[in-house]
């Protein structure tokens, strides 16, 4: 089993930053990728940000140039450092990540973290 653990929410004003982190534990051979995804009250989840084992980047259109998605490979952790916010940000955010728990298991499963609440006043 995989366990994601998001740390870093909170209540922050328009322009504010915010870093979220991601920490990852468990049967972990291989993590594939890692993402951040967000959710407000009655809309679908979108993806915010993802990052893959070679390094490249995805981001959302409406955070481009303002968050920015990293890990610490020796740690199993991904961090999400988010500027400039605005209250369209507010959401839960919930880290994803794409981990292989043995050899053989080719890129393995999606796992999910619980959330963390990021509000975003004006």
């Amino acid at each position: 089993q995989v366990q994601l653990v998001e740390s870093g929410g909170g209540l922050v004003q328009t322009g504010g930053s915010l870093r979220l982190s991601c920490v990852a534990s468990g049967t972990i051979f291989s993590i594939n990728a890692m993402g951040w995804y967000r959710q407000t009250a009655g809309k679908q989840r979108e993806l915010v940000a993802a990052i893959t084992n070679d390094d490249p980047t995805n981001y959302a259109d409406s955070v481009k140039g303002r968050f920015t998605i990293s890990r610490d490979k020796e740690k199993n952790t991904a961090y999400l450092q988010m500027n400039s916010l605005k209250p369209e940000d507010t959401a839960v955010y919930t880290c994803n990540a794409l981990v292989a728990s043995g050899p053989g298991m080719g890129s393995g499963r999606f796992y999910w973290g619980r959330g963390t609440q990021v509000t975003v006043s004006s």
